[in-house]
């Protein structure tokens, strides 16, 4: 296949090297910018936008400006939104796609044999796995000190966290009484801020539905809940509000800060303990 998936490190440092190998005597020049990079994912959408220059960015998706889903939605605006479409990818004539990863995605497979710099970034399910992403994201679109200064920041706002949740049990649920198991981000922010996640306990799958009569009979300690479910907006989020729920401590956190491996996990963790501290009474 002639099209190249170009990986962030080597494709941009190595070019300058053999750059330098070829001509000592002259100084190695720094690899150019991407000035027209195009994201096809969500999650890559957040990472482009964190670490790119607003002016570089050529193509995000079509939910990138939706503040229910991406934790740098304000950012987004000005930038044309894809729909996953080839003729739109073609017309840019992108010099850097990222995604999630980049390299399966239908459309590029529709385009011409023709060769196109892609990032392909791993799902991101745990704090490392995040930092991962952005060092890549952050070398492949030209500012890597970026990327550093980014993740010294979440370390900083990480730095201390406490764990009050003190291995209470919680829930993940959701729309329809879908509920988050283990595996994944939101488990993994649960423990973050010391909580057990229920969906380990009863052996659930990263995805799975819970009834309500379930739900009751496992009497977890805490119910974490996306935002905008706090009101009854459908039949999805009514269940959410059933009386026998009411007694159940409710941890709010949206689904922006979640959805994604992004740097709005620091934000996640740290909302979380707040709430559960405030349930407590230790205060905000």
């Amino acid at each position: 296949m002639a099209r190249r998936v170009l990986i962030a490190l080597g494709a941009l440092s190595g070019g300058a090297g053999l750059l330098w190998a070829a001509s000592p005597a002259a100084p190695a020049k720094a690899p150019a910018l991407p000035q027209r990079i195009v994201s096809i994912n969500l999650c890559a959408d957040q990472l482009v936008l964190a670490l790119a220059d607003h002016g570089q960015i050529a193509g995000l998706t079509k939910n990138a400006t939706d503040i229910e889903m991406s934790g740098e939605a304000e950012k987004a605006h000005g930038i044309p939104l894809l729909s996953n479409s080839a003729e739109q990818i073609l017309a840019i004539e992108p010099d850097l796609i990222v995604g999630m990863p980049a390299s399966r995605s239908a459309a590029l497979r529709a385009l011409p044999e023709q060769s196109y710099p892609l990032l392909d970034l791993d799902t991101a399910n745990t704090l490392d796995e995040i930092y991962a992403s952005i060092r890549k994201t952050a070398v492949a679109v030209g500012h890597p000190a970026r990327g550093d200064a980014l993740i010294a920041r979440m370390q900083g706002e990480l730095a201390g966290l406490s764990k009050p949740g003190k291995g209470r049990v919680a829930a993940y649920y959701q729309r329809r009484g879908y509920m988050t198991g283990t595996g994944t981000l939101i488990d993994e922010l649960m423990t973050r801020v010391g909580l057990v996640n229920l969906a380990g306990k009863l052996g659930k799958p990263p995805l799975s539905q819970l009834s309500l009569e379930e739900m009751v009979a496992a009497r977890p300690d805490y119910l974490i809940v996306e935002s905008a479910t706090d009101k009854v907006t459908d039949q999805g989020s009514e269940m959410l509000h059933h009386p026998a729920l009411k007694d159940i401590p409710r941890i709010s956190v949206p689904q922006a800060w979640t959805v994604c491996g992004s740097p709005a996990y620091t934000q996640a963790a740290r909302s979380m303990a707040a709430q559960i501290a405030k349930f407590d009474g230790g205060g905000a």
